[in-house]
């Protein structure tokens, strides 16, 4: 498959370790929205995965920069193989645990939570310290639990806050009919300083 000039990489275009397990296309779509991307911006990718998000953000920020953190070797090697599958100049694979392996890299002005290992309130912390004036950081999360620490981190953080779930079903055809078969509910937190947008 050739690279496409715009966004939206279907999910099949891409590898994931595990198979299927990465930021779906729709879900996607509204983190991108959420993180208020600049042509110029510098973006961080925490648990990037697959680095669905990262690649698509690349376009986006293409005078800017970003960096797809992933800790784990599988992962990591699926990520290798899609960035050279749809390679982006502007993009950066960062081996290591957040919020560790986010020391080196220049603050941004958006962040991206996709997977955070058990250390989610580490990571926004380490976040909100670092983000730029205006910055935005967004965080998908499959679970209540996950829901209620972010929260709580970033009630604690004294940032602004907003949640959108997002239920997506995709149709598909059922013996000569049509139905449709749901994803996975996924909340996307989005947070910001009082009195940016």
């Amino acid at each position: 498959m050739s690279e496409r000039p715009f966004l939206g990489l279907p999910d099949d275009a891409l590898e994931s370790h595990p198979p299927g397990v990465m930021t779906k296309e729709e879900v996607r779509a509204v983190a991108l929205f959420k993180l208020r991307l600049r042509p110029d911006a510098i973006v961080w990718d925490v648990g990037a995965g697959s680095g669905s998000l990262s690649l698509e953000a690349a376009l986006v920020a293409r005078a800017g920069h970003v960096y797809a953190v992933e800790r784990r070797p599988e992962a990591l090697a699926a990520l290798r193989r899609n960035v050279a599958r749809f390679p982006r100049p502007n993009l950066t694979v960062v081996e290591g645990e957040a919020p560790e392996a986010l020391e080196g890299l220049p603050d941004p002005d958006a962040v991206f939570v996709g997977g955070s290992g058990g250390r989610l309130a580490e990571i926004l912390g380490c976040a909100a310290r670092r983000l730029r004036p205006g910055g935005r950081i967004v965080a998908d999360l499959a679970t209540l639990e996950n829901l209620e620490r972010a929260r709580a981190a970033l009630v604690c953080l004294g940032l602004r806050w907003q949640v959108t779930a997002v239920q997506v079903a995709r149709s598909r055809e059922l013996g000569g009919l049509t139905g449709f078969e749901a994803l996975n509910p996924v909340f996307v937190v989005a947070a910001w300083r009082e009195g940016e947008p």
